[in-house]
């Protein structure tokens, strides 16, 4: 039977599928990473309090593409082209969504609409990163070459979309909530969109690399289109609805310690 847990085992025991899958997430998190750098960077000095968290943020995208990089050399493996239109990020950007590469690399300081863009994109991204992390720890969570990986970056995501909400709250209270309300359905309606794409992509050169039969691609393909009408219909509001997190400050508060998976 076609579930997820078989269609994840199906990727992890072959090298190919498994190299393409680790090589467009690192690709994605050292992306995140250097994004939020910039952005910890530039922020205006109305706003200063917030490098710090955004600079934490950037360093648990670096440390992610790092470690999806060892699991491939785990296996003895190098990191694989990705195609572009597997690219979730470089499509979000072309979208509009989020701040433009151009921008972040100028030595501009940010303004308070930046930020809000920036915190509003990150809290709809941070959402999807962390559904698919509960469902790769809900599969993979004891398994003993990627349950460590997996519980990582699922609390870090976790930690992520957490901020998100936070801070978001605390400028909506400071008088932004029309804007932050309007951005943040900017980026959802157009995130189901890329993650659709994205999404179909990756099964088009998954099922080449592992020769799937079509009626299962076709299955497959459809699940996927079937994903985007939920989301369309009104799936997308889970993304920009904001509430106070259960975990507090998550960026604030020294990263638990602990030796860098490798």
């Amino acid at each position: 039977m076609l579930s997820a847990k078989s269609l994840f085992q199906e990727i992890l025991d072959n090298d190919d599928a498994f190299r393409l899958f680790c090589s467009i997430a690192a690709g994605g998190e050292a992306q995140g990473g250097w994004e939020n750098g910039r952005i910890a960077a530039l922020v205006p000095a109305g706003l200063r309090e917030l490098g710090p968290k955004i600079a934490r943020h950037g360093a648990d995208e670096d440390k992610h593409g790092r470690i999806f990089n060892a699991l491939l050399k785990q296996r003895g493996l190098m990191p694989a082209q990705v195609p572009l239109e597997t690219d979730y990020t470089l499509l979000l950007e072309r979208r509009g969504i989020g701040l433009a590469h151009d921008r972040l690399s100028r030595e501009v300081p940010l303004t308070e609409r930046d930020v809000i863009v920036y915190l509003s994109h990150s809290r709809v991204t941070e959402q999807r990163a962390s559904e698919q992390m509960r469902l790769l720890l809900r599969l993979f969570g004891d398994h003993p070459a990627l349950g460590r990986a997996v519980r990582m970056i699922s609390r870090d995501e976790d930690n992520h979309l957490a901020y998100c909400h936070e801070e978001l709250l605390r400028l909506a209270a400071a008088g932004h909530g029309r804007t932050i309300h309007a951005v943040l359905r900017e980026c959802a309606l157009a995130e189901i969109r890329v993650y659709r794409d994205v999404g179909l992509a990756v099964m088009r050169h998954m099922g080449a690399v592992l020769r799937w039969p079509r009626p299962k691609a076709a299955l497959l393909a459809a699940g996927i289109h079937a994903t985007y009408v939920y989301e369309r219909l009104g799936g997308w509001r889970r993304m920009v609805s904001l509430r106070q997190p259960a975990r507090r400050d998550a960026l604030g508060t020294p990263p638990v310690p602990e030796a860098e998976y490798a």
